[in-house]
């Protein structure tokens, strides 16, 4: 069978097996994809049958997308449950050495609010857990919980339009066996509360798959894809996602060209998007190849870096470097046996362990801090260059470092959520 086949089957399966079924719908290529066929399996399939809507509206879109939403929800009315949300939580943004998040819907802001609160929106006064230190990744978690209980289901699905061609990080969300739990051993959902899962029934689409089914089945879809199109944009590289996102650096410029009155706003928004508008995608700010300045090496390079930033972006760096080198210096970590014969054959001095605890043929590797080295695992080796990206991208969180949250970050976080669980 095709994708498409494959996708109504688990839809099927969904609709069997959960009484309480939403699909979370941004407005980009994927969602609307997936939104669309759930729309039509229910009209010609399950009459009767309503389907929630989880709309994360952040602020900071293009009209367009704001549009094609409204025209969307509004033409479906009859079968949807719509939950618009219009919270100000912290969102990170990769625009600003100053500020490492940004709040879309920021009471205080609302005269520069980039665009009008919708009618019919929920906000925070209707969510009990929401609390002002929360990011936008844990409201999307609590929600799924705070839906489930609302509507008294017995088990509840989230459907996500994600697909792992997308990239390497969405793969790892549905194949990481010692992260997730799934729905009756079905690979393409994942547990994230007690009889309350996700599931990603296009996770197996390619990029042509999505476009190729606008065309066949005529759905209507976000028409600024059009306009990246005659920007020259290569239909994997078109993103809707908020402009001040890291990895919408490079598409943020576009907004000048396409929507001059809306750039004029970003502008006043969020800190550091007139020049990420002009620099980002570019090396000035960690893209492609970054060439070293004369005169230095890459530590000293980090150093003069870390000396343009404020004190308080200055030290969230220098914290992460000191926690990365004393995990490489005592810990170590797996690198492949090619990496580590390059490691050695350009003189870096390394203890390498004979096997590690994971189900992997890598082996532990200890080390210092090393300058920069050509290896195809670059992206996994501990080096003052990647420092470098990190800062010139505004990778606040060093997430090109590969760092999660830190150990006393996520009990921070868990001591205000349990805060603001007591209170509410």
């Amino acid at each position: 069978m095709n994708v498409h086949e494959a996708t109504l089957k688990r839809l099927d399966r969904v609709l069997a097996d959960f009484d309480n079924v939403y699909v979370s719908f941004s407005g980009g290529k994927d969602s609307g994809v997936l939104l669309n066929l759930c729309i039509d399996h229910l009209r010609a399939k399950y009459p009767g049958r309503k389907l929630g809507v989880f709309h994360l509206d952040y602020e900071a879109q293009y009209e367009m997308t704001t549009r094609y939403v409204n025209e969307t929800l509004a033409s479906n009315a009859d079968i949807l449950e719509i939950y618009r949300v219009c919270v100000p939580f912290k969102v990170t943004t990769g625009t600003s050495m100053y500020q490492n998040h940004w709040r879309p819907w920021q009471p205080d802001l609302s005269n520069a609010w980039v665009s009008k609160m919708p009618d019919a929106c929920y906000t925070k006064r209707d969510f009990p857990f929401f609390h002002e230190e929360m990011w936008d990744h844990e409201f999307l978690e609590r929600f799924s919980l705070w839906l489930h209980e609302r509507k008294r289901a017995r088990r509840t699905c989230c459907l996500v339009g994600m697909r792992t061609r997308e990239s390497l990080h969405y793969w790892r969300a549905l194949h990481d066996k010692r992260k997730y739990r799934h729905h009756e051993r079905l690979i393409w959902t994942t547990q994230v509360h007690d009889n309350v899962f996700n599931a990603y029934p296009i996770f197996d689409w390619r990029t042509e798959d999505i476009w190729t089914a606008n065309a066949h089945f005529k759905w209507t879809y976000n028409r600024v894809y059009d306009l990246y199109h005659g920007a020259g944009l290569s239909i994997a590289s078109m993103r809707v996602a908020s402009p001040f996102f890291s990895a919408a650096q490079e598409c943020l410029r576009l907004y000048r060209v396409i929507e001059p009155h809306t750039w004029g706003k970003l502008l006043n928004r969020v800190n550091g998007v007139h020049c990420t508008g002009i620099h980002g995608g570019t090396s000035v700010m960690g893209w492609k190849s970054i060439k070293l300045p004369p005169g230095h090496a890459w530590e000293s390079y980090m150093y003069f870096l870390l000396n343009t930033l404020p004190e308080h972006t200055r030290a969230n760096y220098l914290a992460k470097l000191k926690t990365s080198a004393k995990f490489w210096r005592e810990r170590g970590g797996l690198l492949s046996d090619v990496t580590i014969r390059e490691l050695r054959e350009a003189g870096v001095k390394i203890a390498v362990g004979e096997r590690s605890i994971h189900k992997t043929n890598r082996k532990p590797v200890r080390m210092e801090y090393i300058d920069d080295i050509d290896s195809a695992e670059f992206h996994l080796i501990p080096t003052y260059k990647r420092i470098c990206i990190c800062i010139l991208k505004n990778d606040h969180l060093c997430r090109y470092m590969g760092f999660s949250l830190t150990k006393s970050e996520e009990e921070r976080g868990k001591a205000i959520i349990d805060k603001y669980m007591m209170s509410s």
